[in-house]
């Protein structure tokens, strides 16, 4: 029996350690959200397939107050494409070789890791792919980083059930825990995280009853936003509130969040009277079951900074909106 004991401790031991083989041990990623890798020769990088990618990696991004690029980008040829590299967030390979195709991989060298990978037989057809492809290369790097970015941020967040308008409304968002409280009151919720130097990013929720199909086909938000706004989010001064800045259009989306019919819109607000602006995004959702819409918004007041990673950060948060 003492030798059938010793001869089951061996045999566990050689299987652990043959599972243990199987395990890959992945290093952390490195790099900030929106930065991308390219890995490509640096002819081709300078010539007419990097100009290809340039027409949408550098695409700015829309509603920001000044020209921000989707992307800050670092490029590098294949034979520099070392470990340093290879633990990067995001990273585009593209080149010339046997065949066309376009693969992604995910944790392939780090976690968490994307890697999207575009060839060629000529120059022709590997710009062909370029462009063929050039919605999905950023739906998929955008939406790996707002993964990476929810994850990191809503470790702590304030639980929806001590948030007064959510139990009232029945919907929900994950708020994080840095952001504090500035109004609660049944109807409409308003948190904000305060930054360096007086700055700000604000989180506001509530919702409005459908009153006719311009609603429900999205017509009505800047309406629907800037009385919201008159009377809620009172400015310093009398007869001044938080409005859509007049002198510009917001770009407006139709998406879909939560499992329901919702409108992105991005643009800038301003305090009427009173010299404040900045970048906002909201989504409104058409909750028909209920007869009413359901908004969600962000902004940023940040003077004289760059704002894209801000704004990004409050898109993962009202995109974690669930509805009862």
């Amino acid at each position: 029996m003492k030798k059938l004991g010793i001869l089951l401790v061996i045999v566990s031991f050689l299987i652990s350690c043959e599972s243990g083989k199987n395990q890959r041990v992945l290093m952390d990623a490195n790099g900030r959200i929106n930065n991308l890798l390219i890995v490509m020769k640096n002819s081709e990088w300078q010539g007419e397939i990097g100009d290809e990618l340039r027409k949408f990696i550098a695409e700015p991004v829309l509603g920001l107050p000044q020209p921000e690029s989707q992307f800050e980008v670092s490029q590098v040829p294949l034979e520099s494409f070392g470990s340093m590299f290879k633990a990067s967030r995001s990273i585009l390979k593209v080149g010339i070789s046997d065949k066309n195709s376009f693969t992604i991989g995910t944790d392939v060298y780090a976690a968490p890791q994307k890697i999207i990978t575009i060839t060629g037989k000529s120059k022709d057809d590997l710009i062909n792919e370029i462009q063929k492809n050039s919605s999905k290369i950023v739906s998929e790097f955008k939406n790996s980083d707002l993964r990476a970015i929810r994850k990191k941020i809503l470790n702590k967040y304030w639980k929806p059930s001590t948030i007064e308008t959510f139990k009232q409304q029945g919907f929900s968002l994950k708020i994080p825990r840095n952001y504090n409280k500035v109004e609660d009151n049944g109807n409409f919720v308003w948190y904000r995280y305060h930054l360096s130097g007086g700055n700000s990013m604000e989180l506001m929720c509530y919702t409005l009853p459908i009153t006719s199909e311009d609603d429900e086909n999205g017509n009505n938000i800047v309406l629907n936003r800037d009385e919201f706004g008159k009377k809620n989010i009172p400015g310093q001064i009398e007869d001044s509130y938080m409005m859509t800045e007049e002198a510009y259009t917001p770009h407006i989306f139709e998406v879909e969040l939560d499992g329901k019919k919702a409108f992105e819109a991005r643009g800038k607000w301003e305090v009427k009277n009173v010299y404040m602006a900045g970048p906002f995004l909201s989504y409104t959702v058409v909750d028909k079951k209920n007869n009413r819409l359901i908004v969600v918004e962000g902004l940023t007041y940040a003077p004289s900074v760059n704002k894209r990673d801000y704004m990004f950060e409050l898109e993962a948060v009202l995109k974690t909106l669930k509805i009862d």
